[in-house]
């Protein structure tokens, strides 16, 4: 099974939840999609968002301005994210939901989606931009494995 990890803002959870809704067909085939609010009260919460980003094959970074600004984000998930990307252990997707300076990031020697790093909230059509970024983690979770029918 493949693990997708995702670590936002939570000021953006609204368009992770539409990105949610656009990956049903990819959790339908098996694959399985995590991020914090997975946890249960009581939960450790740093034990629990790095057991999961350790297991994770892909990971999506929601990237915004208030994710670049949160320490959790920015310099937790994201640094680890990108040690283990290069590392060949996950495959990092930057997924650009808001304008804000990611080129300054290491994330400027990935490859963005959707399309040339445009930001989701500034497509005339959302889930437009939204069903590209589901497209484009298919085909990262196809490279991991092939998938139910």
């Amino acid at each position: 099974m493949v693990r997708v990890f995702i670590s936002y803002s939570h000021v953006d959870e609204a368009l992770r939840d539409r990105l949610e809704v656009h990956l049903a067909p990819l959790k339908r085939q098996g694959v399985a999609v995590w991020h914090d609010r997975r946890l249960l009260a009581g939960d450790a919460l740093e034990d629990g968002i790095g057991a999961a980003l350790a297991e994770a094959d892909v990971v999506l970074l929601l990237v915004s301005p208030d994710f670049l600004a949160s320490p959790a984000c920015h310099d937790g998930e994201m640094q680890h994210a990108v040690d283990r990307h290069r590392a060949g252990r996950a495959r990092v997707i930057p997924v650009i939901l808001r304008a804000c300076d990611w080129l300054s990031t290491p994330l400027r020697h990935l490859l963005a989606v959707p399309r040339d790093g445009r930001p989701v909230t500034l497509w005339p059509d959302q889930d437009q931009a939204l069903h590209e970024v589901a497209l484009a983690i298919r085909r990262a979770v196809l490279e991991r494995t092939p998938l139910a029918s």
